[in-house]
């Protein structure tokens, strides 16, 4: 099976890649709006998943399950501003869902792909596609329709939500970029970054003075099954996503993650109207949902035709990663 490196275990690696971080991105989207519906402090939730991510990678290392290698300060020091971009990414994220309805959040993050395609342009990637801009467009123009018809508009989640989208956009370029250089696994690039965060959110919780009473909360809400049984879902899920993320990235691409990103919110947007509440429909606020998915479908659509015209990768680069 280690000899198998042809053309169509690559594609199953990259399909298998971008379909598991689409099915755990849906799932976390919901278990996080769920217990923060119960437990308000986002920033204790973050330093406990990335706590549990440490550890078990650790503990999988000592016992040999996993092959990751041990850290190296030189490679730490090159990842310190991914964990930063990505901590700042999740924990503006756990805030916007404190005050914006899934559809919504959802809606505002499949901006993410514009901002990538700016991000890509001025990085030496050159000119998007007429369709991709048009389609980008479309999603933008169905966020700002989607927003003037929302009735529970709450201008810190919606803030909180657009500097989350900037945040996403860099680690997602940085991992790309950190992944390809130094031939780094999913597995290890995790490690790397629960490693890093550990102490910049250690220090986040006591400045803004969640510690030490989101502990006692946290311990005292913990004697419900259910608050245990989303803490327990959400400290896996966590994992999963994190994991399944940066192997997207690694495998494929920083911008087929968007594009991931963008197709699971169709079945999100739909079932966030219905589970967990907090959605007052309106012709308006339906539109924009409307018109903001049709123009990620299209995007997704217009990447991967032109992903189809492009030469493949070279074999040399998969079997980097995979070591």
């Amino acid at each position: 099976m280690e000899n198998r490196s042809d053309p169509e275990s690559s594609q199953f690696l990259s399909l298998f890649a971008a379909l598991s971080y689409g099915v755990a991105s849906m799932a976390m989207v919901f278990i996080n709006k769920a217990i923060l519906m119960q437990y308000s402090y986002s920033m204790t939730l973050l330093t406990v998943q990335q706590l549990a991510t440490a550890a078990l990678i650790y503990s999988g290392r000592r016992s040999g399950y996993t092959k990751a290698k041990g850290l190296e300060m030189s490679t730490a020091k090159k990842l310190l501003p991914v964990s930063l971009f990505y901590n700042a990414n999740v924990a503006f994220a756990l805030a916007s869902l404190k005050g914006v309805n899934i559809p919504m959040y959802i809606a505002i993050k499949r901006l993410t792909p514009l901002a990538v395609l700016i991000a890509g342009f001025f990085s030496g990637k050159g000119r998007p596609t007429t369709q991709v801009i048009l389609s980008v467009l479309l999603t933008a123009a169905g966020v700002v329709i989607a927003a003037l018809g929302d009735f529970s508009f709450d201008l810190f989640g919606y803030s909180m939500a657009f500097i989350s989208v900037f945040f996403q956009t860099m680690y997602l370029v940085l991992v790309e970029k950190s992944g390809a250089e130094d031939g780094l696994s999913s597995v290890e690039i995790m490690f790397y970054n629960s490693f890093l965060s550990i102490p910049f959110l250690l220090f986040l919780i006591i400045a803004t003075g969640e510690f030490p009473n989101s502990i006692s909360i946290l311990l005292a809400k913990s004697n419900s099954f259910y608050f245990l049984v989303i803490l327990i879902l959400s400290l896996v899920m966590g994992i999963a996503l994190n994991f399944t993320m940066f192997l997207c990235t690694i495998v494929n691409s920083a911008l087929t993650t968007t594009i991931v990103g963008v197709l699971k919110g169709v079945g999100s947007t739909t079932l966030g109207f219905v589970l967990l509440g907090g959605v007052q429909v309106h012709g308006l606020n339906v539109t924009g949902l409307v018109i903001n998915t049709a123009g990620g479908v299209w995007y997704s659509y217009a990447k991967y035709q032109q992903k189809k015209n492009k030469p493949p990768k070279p074999l040399s680069d998969l079997e980097a990663h995979r070591k």
